[in-house]
């Protein structure tokens, strides 16, 4: 205890003060998280080697980050996704797990199993360096960040293959074929836990534990839900996150998913902040400069592989500069791989230099992934400056008392054509490629852009227009957009549809105008058919 806590408080003043310092270069937190945990290290004398326990707390990190980000996706959405995680993500890990394993044995001389572990290893990206990064820049539901999200869900489900092959390389008693039954058959038995649990039992749980009005006995009670989902998981052989995932789109369908969400946000940083600590604190420096030509020419090849291998494949589905911006945000090595390349070497797989090459090759990838990130839009515009979408930016110069519609789904589709019939003057912003097309062929004025953005809201003349309505589904989206408009233009008529009662509440807080509840409406309209019903039946 007594060398704990000079170390516990080292710790926390070298990132406070690296990340402070960090931020105002515009870089993440992150990075500061991985120098502070190197510097440690070399401060205190520790080992470099995996701490099992601060590890397994560390791990708890992508734990809260996948649950938090199973709370975005329901069932039903991810059932939408499925291009983007069964295909994206398929083609993604098979090319880059193939040839990076062909070329550890053919080129390298690594032995076939083992080289098939790291090829594939290799294959992963970072949940949590880019799934962070994309929540705090609103891009998640974005063309790029939809694709992104859907390949590293694939990831995380083969990460239970990839650690299979490990227990089937080096099994010497179980044949192949009990092996891959017995997973199937756990895999089954946790599906349906936490589902048939999920829907009949989780809902009125939490309304009991409500019952009592304390936040703290509901947080309790979240963690609860969260740990032993992951627990669950655990034990039937699969990944802690892999349970925490699938325990978030359960409770994605309860009206307690924004409440859960912020109670939980905290937890999820301050254990990310301990996960990334533990990755810095594996380097060793004095292997790494011995090997730093071997670790930087592999650092350069396999990102600058991955980024073409999955640009060629995301091109032949989707717009060429969404396909550009997608593998550059994948295009580094994952935290998974890590645990595998570490459960490699324990079970004799991979050498301890080799290990070690490897383990930093991945944390330089996640290092420079962040700088990648923020600069996605300038490489794109540089790549593609005169791709066709740029054709479709309009001005919204000479529009005076019109209507902005945040969004071209299928109520901004519905409102606009109700606009044009009435002669009124609207202009409608929209993000999404594929529904700027079909704004533009309908020949609606328009602009292609991010609401969420002030140039694009200044653009499109938001302090002459009459009323600007945000028509858009997501509910993250929404309220970033409602705080962008509300702080550009505190005094216009602000119009905002909202799915229920709890997302009605939380757009309340910006002083909105007027808020339309999509349930109470429908209720409503429901309300009215029963009474025309019941007139006619007398």
């Amino acid at each position: 205890m007594q060398q704990i806590v000079p170390i516990f408080l080292t710790t926390i003043l070298i990132a406070t003060i690296m990340n402070v310092l960090f931020k105002r270069f515009a870089m993440p937190t992150v990075i500061g998280y991985i120098f502070s945990g190197t510097i440690i290290t070399y401060l205190f004398h520790l080992p470099h080697h995996e701490n099992s326990s601060l590890s397994h707390l560390a791990e708890f990190g992508i734990v809260f980050l996948m649950f938090t980000i199973g709370l975005e996706f329901s069932i039903r959405h991810l059932l939408s996704m499925k291009k983007e995680v069964f295909l994206f993500g398929f083609l993604q890990l098979m090319l880059t797990g193939n040839l990076f394993g062909a070329f550890s044995h053919e080129i390298l001389g690594i032995e076939l199993k083992s080289a098939i572990v790291i090829g594939f290893a290799l294959g992963l990206s970072s949940t949590a360096i880019v799934l962070k990064m994309l929540n705090e820049k609103g891009e998640l539901h974005s063309g790029y960040g939809r694709v992104s999200l859907g390949v590293l869900l694939f990831q995380d489900i083969a990460v239970i293959p990839i650690l299979l092959m490990i227990s089937l390389f080096t099994s010497q008693n179980q044949a192949v074929g009990t092996l891959l039954f017995w997973t199937m058959v756990d895999m089954a038995i946790l599906l349906l836990i936490i589902f048939v649990v999920g829907k009949y039992l989780l809902e009125y749980f939490l309304e009991w534990v409500l019952s009592t009005d304390s936040e703290e006995i509901f947080l309790i009670a979240t963690l609860l839900i969260v740990v032993g989902a992951s627990y669950m998981a655990h034990q039937l052989g699969f990944t802690y996150s892999l349970g925490a995932f699938l325990a978030g789109m359960t409770l994605a369908e309860t009206k307690f998913k924004y409440r859960i969400e912020s109670d939980l946000i905290s937890f999820r940083d301050i254990l990310l902040g301990i996960f990334f600590v533990t990755i810095g604190m594996q380097i060793d420096l004095a292997i790494v400069w011995q090997n730093r030509y071997i670790v930087l020419g592999l650092v350069f090849a396999v990102m600058l592989l991955k980024a073409l291998l999955l640009f060629s494949a995301l091109s032949l589905f989707i717009q060429k500069r969404t396909a550009l911006k997608a593998s550059l945000t994948l295009m580094q090595v994952g935290e998974f791989a890590l645990a595998i390349f570490a459960l490699a070497s324990q079970n004799r797989l991979i050498d301890p230099v080799s290990n070690q090459i490897l383990i930093v090759t991945v944390v330089i990838s996640m290092i420079l992934t962040p700088f990648v990130i923020n600069h996605l839009k300038a490489i794109a515009d540089r790549i593609f400056a005169k791709e066709p979408q740029t054709e479709l930016i309009l001005t919204s110069k000479g529009y005076h008392n019109h209507v902005i519609i945040c969004g071209y789904g299928p109520l901004g589709q519905k409102l606009a054509k109700k606009l044009k019939a009435l002669g009124l003057a609207y202009l409608v912003i929209e993000h999404d490629y594929t529904l700027a097309k079909l704004a533009q062929s309908q020949n609606e004025p328009m602009i292609l852009g991010n609401a969420m953005e002030r140039t694009v809201l200044e653009a499109a003349g938001i302090k002459e227009a009459l009323a600007v309505v945000v028509a858009i589904e997501n509910v993250a989206k929404t309220r970033m957009v409602v705080d962008t408009v509300t702080s550009l233009a505190p005094e216009i008529n602000t119009i905002v549809k909202v799915q229920n009662e709890s997302h009605q509440k939380i757009i309340e807080t910006f002083q909105v105008n007027h808020i339309v509840n999509a349930s109470k409406v429908v209720a409503d309209a429901i309300l009215e058919e029963i009474l025309v019903c019941k007139i006619k039946d007398v």
